[in-house]
């Protein structure tokens, strides 16, 4: 095996992992956990507002 043969198996793994990277990102059933995720800095700050206003009525 000469270095172009490796060159071009290297090429073709590299491809079928990006193609799998890409299917599993923008799969329909990560989208749920993918939302949750991106919700995760608002959760904190709601969780400060109620903070501040519970110590606020007292």
């Amino acid at each position: 095996m000469d270095y172009a043969t490796f060159r071009g198996i290297s090429t073709v793994g590299m491809l079928i992992l990006f193609i799998g990277i890409y299917a599993w990102a923008y799969s329909s059933r990560r989208k749920k956990s993918f939302d949750e995720a991106a919700n995760l800095v608002f959760a904190d700050e709601q969780n400060h507002d109620n903070k501040i206003a519970g110590e606020e009525s007292k």
